[in-house]
């Protein structure tokens, strides 16, 4: 075993842990789990865990079953609400996914995040992203009433979602997971909360924690919350903005003191690239049907593809680095959703950023307008495209890109294009009540 493996074997000792949960994620990005004991993580540890892949969504046929959850010993943590009424302690680890043979399983999104930031490094960078959770918290799963009527930066101490907030932060920083910003975000119910940036796969694994923590700590308190992008008409959806900064050893590679702009060539690169392949991307960092009900003019989501500086209304922006900080240079993709599987998300976005650099692609000029106040004549006359306007065009896009392709690799890519269909014509079929109330009585 590593000294890793033969630390979190000590501290199962000390910490008189009783289970210890596998975590990984299906290729749509949802959170799987099995619990084995202590006794077993040492051959969990040296050979991997067998379970049937078959019943898991993208990953393998019944004949092709069995598969190997290999403990990621990097990723040990104790669930801090999880505690046996006795005592005792359970934990989590993630785990990569392996074939029988000792294979990567081409189909495990974490497996995918690592083989897009091996490329990166061997390009000499390490990717570091900090995403803005948004979420909404409402009285109960079928109830649409959101918790609260507070708006943006609204101090609401003595309300649930402030309590919840704290509760959510500090359970986190026992898990090691440090919360930069946590306020109230501008719908009713709508929070936010800032992840400190880290490393992309510790934070993919932080992502699917905090999602999970946030969800037990509203069930706790009576209430639910939810990461759909947008459950509510005429109020703003929920994003996951996405800060992003490329590094070469300690030095950030985006940013360049000489520069007028202080915006390195690598920088220009990755953004241009980003651009380049925006709309390629858009059904992995969006990818849902309803991530499009967000993505429309009027609720200041990032609709057209453009860049700038401090201008929201761009899909990538690039903030003002603190005054003399240069490691905090980086620039803000804001098109994904607090939905979308992060593995996969950060992948193609790695992917489209690195393809920028290498073709060394030219940055198109910054926009300075408000592109939201533009009209259709005006953007095409400035070159400024939007992002697919429903999942369908979006799988169009994706499906014509041999960069989405070469990123997720084939397995992940034809699952996700055959399940995204399925649920677009599933969706197309449906007979909504906009429907029936528009055309019912007078057709």
């Amino acid at each position: 075993m590593s000294a890793q493996s033969e630390l979190v074997m000590r501290t199962i000792e000390e910490r008189n842990v009783r289970f210890v949960r596998l975590w990984f994620t299906d290729v749509l990005g949802f959170l799987k789990s099995f619990s084995i004991t202590p006794a077993e993580l040492e051959g969990a540890f040296e050979h991997g865990m067998t379970f049937d892949g078959s019943v898991i969504e993208g990953y393998s046929r019944v004949q092709e079953a069995d598969m190997l959850a290999v403990p990621d010993p990097r990723t040990f943590e104790l669930l801090p609400w999880a505690a046996e009424s006795d005592g005792l302690a359970v934990a989590r680890m993630f785990c990569d996914i392996w074939l029988p043979s000792g294979e990567p399983f081409a189909g495990d999104p974490r497996q995918v995040l690592r083989r897009n930031l091996e490329r990166a490094r061997r390009a000499g960078f390490t990717l570091f992203a900090g995403p803005e959770m948004e979420f909404f918290v409402f009285r109960d799963a079928k109830n649409l009433e959101p918790v609260d009527q507070a708006g943006y930066f609204d101090q609401t101490a003595t309300t649930q979602t402030s309590q919840l907030r704290r509760r959510v932060i500090l359970t986190l920083e026992e898990m090691g997971i440090p919360v930069e910003y946590s306020h109230h975000e501008i719908a009713p119910g709508q929070q936010e909360m800032d992840l400190r940036a880290r490393d992309a796969l510790d934070m993919a694994d932080a992502i699917m924690t905090f999602r999970t923590v946030v969800k037990e700590v509203a069930e706790a308190g009576g209430v639910y919350a939810t990461f759909m992008p947008k459950p509510l008409a005429g109020v703003n959806g929920s994003g996951m903005h996405t800060h992003l900064s490329l590094f070469e050893g300690d030095q950030n590679a985006f940013f360049d003191r000489n520069a007028a702009d202080q915006l390195s060539e690598v920088a220009r690169g990755f953004i241009a690239g980003l651009l380049r392949h925006a709309r390629a991307i858009t059904a992995i960092t969006n990818p849902w049907v309803n991530s499009y009900k967000r993505l429309i003019p009027g609720y200041e989501a990032p609709v057209f593809v453009c860049w700038a500086r401090n201008n929201r209304s761009a899909l990538v922006r690039v903030p003002t680095p603190a005054k003399g900080r240069p490691e905090s240079a980086g620039i803000e993709y804001r098109a994904p959703d607090p939905a979308c599987n992060p593995y996969l998300a950060l992948s193609v976005i790695i992917a489209a950023g690195l393809d920028g650099i290498e073709q060394g692609s030219s940055l198109p000029p910054e926009a300075v307008d408000n592109i939201w106040e533009l009209d259709e004549r005006e953007r095409r006359a400035l070159g400024i495209e939007a992002l697919p306007s429903s999942l369908a065009e979006a799988l169009d896009e994706m499906e014509r890109s041999e960069l989405v392709a070469a990123a997720l690799g084939e397995h992940v890519f034809s699952h996700a294009i055959a399940n995204k269909r399925a649920e677009w014509r599933e969706y197309a079929a449906h007979i909504s009540r906009f429907e029936l109330d528009r055309y019912l009585g007078r057709l």
